[in-house]
């Protein structure tokens, strides 16, 4: 600056970097918690550090803390914490005056750190995305704070700055920290009112107890290799697909399902209600209609619950009905095929899976499964009501998006082992992987190395044609670029086709097919 231009009003005011810096950090940590509590992970980010600080203390340290600050620990531990932690933001605030990849390597770097902590503790993925959603925040609000206070320095050092500028620079850095301070902290308030009721939620599904409920033991013979997708699939890689941005969370108290529509009269089931009528147990694989070939979109699983068609028969379904327009909690909808729920199928409101309540992610408290099509118009989460009529008169979520009425699953098959693009040993190699064509069955999977003859693969055994299956076959393969596809051939004799389709309208279908290198 020149010596004869007054100082400027930004020049004046020797805050704004370091201020920059802190309400980017607390509004990270907002947006953070408010993460953490409407995924109702195990700890919010600042309390899993605050955790590790006292696990890593030395014992006389907690002893002298617990004598002096008693059950108050915890929370002078968080202060603290977030007392550092604002230190260090207004540190990076200011350094992104003169190097603004400073502050981002340091936000960066508190992540990580963060990161790290969690991990310490054995977390899912998801206790991660608290995190992510925190440095995301960051960067975004540090550069939208520093932009005004970016091209104020940048007018200054060329000489066209004037004070008029310098002025609505400052109101415009305040009018961002305004709107940015306030949109954070309603979101932090929006996500502890959000999170408390999905942790009390939580908190009742863990102490429920199924009468009736038991835990499933995988059938003799279904696993053919250990280097296959497991058979039964753990509920922590069950995959998800639903529309929710956030989780409907349900009191059991609070849900109930209601029947009507073309029924002879209606019915109307509380969960108690529900669980009262008698449980069934089923393993059922159940799948994505947009699982490409190949796909991970499937899994299989254990499901208790009540059978629909018993619901249904006590409804009194009417005549000319073909359909169940089912909806959840979160106003999805879907239309079912009235006869895959009332035929010897076990289609059903499921309560739990793999043994134990369903979880809020899948469904919890009660949701559909019907073994034989696609989940967009079968398994609906978070369901209460089901209206038996006509496709005729009902257009459903997906459906009205272009996908097909009906959803019948096709048959399909997959390549698990070896891993397309990986390098083996030459000579004897396992080839693996599943089929599966719900509620027809299987009755061989084929296998072709190098555009060679069809074989036929070892199959593993399954309770009902309802469950994909596990198949192997051993190839002695040479050294260099390999070639394998595979097919299903379904019980009822129809061979999987290898003509490629989209999985719009209504499910892809061609064949799976994997490269591999084998080396001497």
């Amino acid at each position: 600056m020149r010596h004869n231009e007054p100082m400027s009003t930004l020049e004046r005011w020797r805050s704004p970097w370091p201020v920059a810096g802190v309400l980017a950090g607390w509004a990270g940590l907002l947006t953070s918690y408010a993460a953490a509590m409407v995924l109702t992970v195990r700890e919010a980010p600042v309390v899993a550090i605050a955790d590790q600080v006292i696990r890593l203390a030395p014992g006389p340290v907690v002893s002298f803390v617990n004598k002096f600050l008693g059950s108050s620990n915890k929370t002078v531990l968080v202060v603290l914490v977030l007392l550092v932690t604002t230190l260090i933001f207004a540190a990076l605030g200011r350094s992104a005056r003169d190097r603004f990849w400073v502050a981002l390597l340091g936000f960066a770097g508190l992540a990580l750190l963060t990161g790290g902590v969690l991990l310490a503790g054995g977390p899912s993925s998801v206790d991660l995305v608290p995190v992510a959603v925190g440095l995301v925040t960051w960067v975004v609000v540090l550069s939208l704070l520093t932009e005004p206070l970016r091209r104020h320095g940048t007018a200054a050092a060329d000489g066209t700055a004037t004070e008029a500028g310098h002025e609505h620079g400052r109101r415009q850095f305040l009018t961002r920290a305004l709107v940015l301070g306030g949109l954070a902290v309603v979101g932090g308030a929006a996500g502890k009112v959000l999170g408390t009721g999905r942790r009390k939620v939580e908190e009742t599904r863990r102490l429920l107890r199924l009468e009736g409920v038991s835990s499933p033991d995988v059938p003799t013979g279904s696993t053919v290799s250990n280097r296959i997708t497991p058979w039964q699939t753990p509920v922590e890689d069950f995959y998800r697909i639903d529309t929710a941005i956030v989780v409907p969370a349900i009191e059991p108290a609070d849900w109930s399902l209601r029947i009507h529509g073309l029924v002879d009269r209606e019915v109307v089931l509380t969960y108690d209600d529900l669980l009262a009528r008698g449980l069934t147990d089923a393993w059922v694989t159940i799948n994505c209609v947009s699982n490409p070939i190949g796909g991970t979109l499937i899994g299989n699983a254990w499901w208790s619950g009540v059978r629909l068609a018993d619901l249904l028969a006590e409804a009194g379904v009417q005549e000319g009905a073909d359909a169940v327009l089912q909806t959840s909690e979160d106003g999805w909808n879907c239309g079912t095929p009235l006869e895959a729920l009332t035929d010897e199928r076990n289609a059903m409101l499921a309560v739990a899976m793999n043994g134990a309540p369903l979880t809020l992610d899948h469904g919890f408290p009660v949701r559909t499964i019907v073994p034989g099509l696609y989940g967009y118009v079968s398994a609906t989460k978070w369901v209460v009501d089901m209206e038996v009529t006509r496709f005729a008169d009902i257009t459903a979520y997906w459906t009205q998006r272009g996908w097909g009425e009906k959803g019948p699953v096709k048959i399909a098959s997959r390549i698990d082992t070896p891993r397309s693009g990986s390098t083996v040993e030459a000579g004897e190699v396992t080839l693996g992987g599943v089929a599966w064509h719900q509620h027809t069955g299987i009755s061989a999977v084929q296998v072709s190395l190098d555009g060679g003859a069809w074989r036929d693969a070892d199959l593993g055994t399954v309770p009902s044609v309802d469950t994909w299956v596990q198949w192997r076959l051993t190839a002695d393969v040479g050294p260099g670029d390999h070639l394998v596809r595979v097919r299903a051939v379904g019980a009822d004799g129809e061979v999987q086709t290898d003509v490629v389709r989209d999985v719009l309208p209504d499910g892809a279908t061609g064949l799976h097919t994997i490269d591999f290198e084998a080396s001497a």
